[in-house]
């Protein structure tokens, strides 16, 4: 008896890691209220470059109003989005301030990150139209902008996940390439991996190859 109850544990971890994923899942593992921290990797690719352009450091939200994206490498530089106005400090210069008005892709940003990282369902779809594909295993949040001015800049930001893991997002802007950020723990896995096609097939596929996958 005991050997048989053993024996169905195993399918049935599989049969809930392999389960689909809904957007309500999905927020409730990702939820981070403020403060709260997680380091990033942003890929920029170029034709120019054998392998994307490496960009480390760190966003932060100490308040439930405010977003820092940290640059630490390969040069230093903070811009801080809160109170209406973005700040963006680099090593060498003086600060730049200006009103999100003149930027609404990054107040839609502030918006939608903010109600992801609360796990606000509600609000997040004030900004956005949410869509989950795939399983608890590895999952993709689609949010395609609701706002006609972000719109005409953003085609949709998809997030990434392995589990209970966000590890990477992919913004697409209208008319260009899109942008790769990985974050916690794919962030770590990337640290030795120079090969763009690998890095990229990291956030397409949220997960590193041969590492497996669990869900909560």
């Amino acid at each position: 008896m005991l050997a048989a109850c053993a024996g169905a544990l195993p399918l049935a971890a599989a049969q809930r890691v392999d389960a689909p994923a809904d957007v309500d899942w999905v927020l409730a593992r990702i939820v981070r209220p403020a403060p709260a921290r997680t380091p990033f990797l942003e890929l920029r690719g170029s034709a120019l470059l054998k392998a994307p352009l490496r960009i480390t450091g760190e966003y932060r939200r100490p308040d439930g109003d405010t977003l820092v994206r940290e640059v630490q490498a390969p040069y230093r530089e903070t811009t801080t989005i809160a109170r209406g106005e973005i700040v963006i400090e680099r090593e060498g210069r003086g600060p730049r301030r200006f009103s999100m008005s003149r930027a609404p892709e990054l107040a839609g940003l502030q918006s939608g990150f903010g109600a992801l990282l609360g796990g606000d369902r509600l609000e997040l779809e004030r900004h956005y139209r949410v869509t989950v594909d795939g399983s608890r295993r590895n999952w993709t949040l689609r949010l395609v902008p609701r706002d006609a001015a972000v719109a005409a800049r953003l085609s949709d930001v998809r997030l990434r996940g392995r589990g209970a893991e966000l590890r990477c997002i992919e913004s697409q802007p209208v008319g260009g390439d899109a942008q790769r950020t990985l974050l916690a723990g794919a962030v770590v896995e990337a640290q030795d991996i120079d090969d763009g096609a690998a890095l990229r097939a990291m956030c397409d596929g949220a997960t590193a190859p041969g590492m497996d996958a669990t869900a909560r």
